[in-house]
């Protein structure tokens, strides 16, 4: 499973808000809330992200085994 606390560390070190990301890269509010749920978001918004962030895949996001997952709603 793929986890983007990285991501959500990185914008409150950097005081940007998740609303004045999504405009500066223009996606959808969705892909937020997408991103902000750990659900599957594309490479592309991955690209964007990184490319306004000045960052690397790995600074925004985390791979968790499957076997380390807690299996309960977040």
């Amino acid at each position: 499973m793929i986890k983007y606390y990285r991501l959500l560390d990185l914008l409150n070190r950097r005081q940007i808000g998740k609303e004045e990301l999504r405009q500066r890269i223009n996606i959808s509010s969705a892909t937020i809330a997408k991103l902000s749920k750990h659900e599957y978001v594309s490479l592309e918004v991955i690209d964007k992200i990184c490319n306004e962030l000045h960052c690397q895949p790995g600074d925004i996001m985390e791979h968790i085994p499957d076997n380390q997952v807690e299996h309960k709603q977040e």
